[in-house]
């Protein structure tokens, strides 16, 4: 396609090449050895998340110039650009993880502003880490824009006498050595091993959850999120996901076209089915704002409790996502649904045909245990559930998925702040039956919505997942596991009930019946919120206390701006 002449009438980038008044903005162009045909294509912005923070996205640059390559083959001009990341596994366990779920808001923001600032006319963004696969998502469905998402891959897992390790392993480590069940010798050994290669945490935690989501909600080329980040079959990828965001450009076919309620609902039902991340709760409101859609939590608990459990994936099962690359990748998966009717197929995607289309060919694989038919789900469940009661009014989530008990009856041992928690739990500063709350760590008493795998980790490293329940106002890892309730509402920092709990208090948590209750009265409660005080956070300026001023509650998303449901204008339109 290359030697095409476009017309530029409908495209933003006219606004910086087009006619004489725009001589100026042509001569930067040219100042970077642009031609005066490459000036007349269209302009598709190259976003990544690469930097030297983690292996999640130090395979991101290399995969930009096999997209930029698809984008000149087809005819556009590819601008590189990049945006930051803030890296989960090296954020956790300390006051670094505060700007984990910010980051994704300022990642949308800075594509945002980049596109916006230079005229682009459509976009490939490529992601490796947790809130970088929503953040580009949602940049792409509020600038509107013809935009295709790549994955960066997983990470190989690691191998650890005998056993596929990951990063989970790793923490749940730590608590083994605080309990004296693993010598330093050992933790070091494992820790050299647990994360071999560039990549994305390998498990279905939150990076290849929102992977898995980009491909069933088409975003994303069907097949291109399975390869791990080290394997050369990325590259081809990258190129194709160039060319097709050019014929997406041609066809006027935008992410609002294709990012609709029904596939809204197909991305919760594959997180139910995959046993996802909770986070998927958070990210799935916040990608719908983007449109002017309303899809709360309940919404995604509602189709999640409807939809089975087919794929046996850590942390709640034995496999990781090369397992699931190997017998087919994500596709078989979303083969599986479609053939039982859990998936709307007539949605449409970036290839320009529909979900059913794209997985027509696809066969699922039989000599294999990875993913299993619907009509032999490991769980009639998805693996994320929600929670209501009048501990958690705007409602919570818990990931069942592997759980054995989805009732827990127990004590409250209450904890301001996840340091105060963790060091309990490294101290052993607690016993069986109790139900650990950790509060003040929701979006805005954080302020930022704080991980909590340190704790959790430690806990089952200690052996005591199965005996002690967790709830908090913060969120967990997606490679958490156990009877752990997060997202919480309301929150403690606006007297949410969570903030009223008292050491000793009788919890009922049940996830069966999607209940999580305090057995207090409503008069004792509202005596306790009569004398209730809002706590003051260390964050007064910056970054953290901007986001504390304009995020909202998190069963909406936790987003920080009204949507496309208050939109005057849109960019594509500009």
């Amino acid at each position: 396609m290359a030697g095409k002449r476009w017309d530029k009438s409908h495209l933003p980038s006219r606004h910086v090449t087009v006619g004489p008044d725009r001589a100026p903005h042509r001569s930067y162009y040219y100042a970077m050895g642009l031609t005066q045909e490459e000036i007349d294509q269209p302009f598709v912005g190259v976003a990544t998340c690469w930097n030297e923070a983690a292996p999640c996205n130090i395979a991101l640059s290399r995969q930009a110039q096999s997209v930029k390559k698809g984008v000149a083959e087809a005819g556009g001009t590819p601008r590189e650009f990049t945006t930051i990341t803030v890296t989960d596994g090296i954020a956790m366990g300390h006051q670094g993880m505060k700007s984990s779920l910010v980051s994704r808001e300022v990642i949308a923001d800075s594509v945002e502003l980049t596109v916006r600032g230079h005229c682009y006319d459509a976009l490939v963004g490529l992601a490796g880490c947790d809130k970088s696969l929503p953040g580009m998502m949602m940049a792409m469905l509020r600038l509107n824009i013809p935009s295709v998402f790549m994955y960066g891959g997983s990470i190989l897992p690691g191998r650890f006498r005998g056993r596929d390790v990951t990063v989970g392993d790793v923490f749940e480590a730590v608590g083994q050595h605080a309990a004296g069940r693993m010598s330093d010798a050992d933790l070091h050994e494992l820790e050299c091993v647990a994360c071999p290669s560039a990549g994305a945490c390998g498990g279905q935690f939150t990076a290849n959850t929102m992977a898995t989501v980009s491909e069933a909600i088409g975003l994303a080329l069907p097949g291109s999120a399975g390869a791990p980040a080290p394997y050369e079959e990325r590259d081809r990828w990258a190129v194709e996901s160039g060319r097709a965001v050019v014929k997406l450009i041609e066809s006027r076919i935008r992410p609002r076209d294709i990012v609709t309620r029904r596939a809204l609902e197909n991305a919760a039902v594959i997180v139910g089915a995959t046993g996802g991340s909770t986070n998927a709760a958070l990210h799935l409101p916040a990608i719908a704002n983007e449109c002017g859609i309303r899809f709360t939590l309940d919404d995604v608990a509602a189709i999640m409790r409807r939809t089975p459990y087919i794929a046996d994936l850590k942390p709640g099962g034995k496999y990781v996502a090369l397992d699931v690359h190997r017998v087919g990748g994500i596709p078989v998966i979303i083969r599986a649904l479609l053939d039982a009717g859990l998936l709307d197929g007539d949605c449409l995607t970036v290839t320009g045909r529909t979900l059913a289309e794209n997985h027509r060919d696809v066969v699922f694989p039989a000599d294999q245990d990875v993913i299993y038919p619907v009509s032999r789900a490991l769980s009639p469940t998805g693996g994320v559930v929600g929670l209501k009661g009048n501990l958690a009014p705007d409602g919570g989530v818990v990931k069942v998925a592997g759980m054995k008990m989805l009732r827990f009856e127990g004590t409250a041992l209450c904890f301001d702040s996840e340091e105060e928690a963790f060091a309990a739990v490294q101290a052993r500063a607690y016993r069986a039956g109790d139900v650990i709350v950790i509060r003040y760590e929701g979006p805005k008493g954080g302020p930022g919505m704080r991980e909590m795998l340190s704790t959790t980790g430690a806990i089952y490293g200690q052996g005591m997942g199965e005996q002690v329940a967790l709830i908090t106002d913060g969120r967990f890892s997606g490679a958490t596991r156990g009877f752990c309730v997060g997202h919480v509402g309301p929150e403690a920092a606006v007297g949410g009930p969570i903030a009223l709990l008292r050491n000793g208090d009788r919890i009922v948590i049940d996830a069966a019946a999607g209940r999580i209750d305090v057995e207090v009265s409503a008069e004792e409660l509202a005596a306790r919120r009569a004398v209730w005080q809002p706590r003051p956070t260390d964050y007064r300026s910056g970054a953290l206390w901007r986001y504390a001023q304009t995020v909202g509650p998190a069963h909406l998303g936790a987003v920080t701006h009204p949507g496309g449901a208050a939109e005057t204008h849109m960019y594509a339109d500009i």
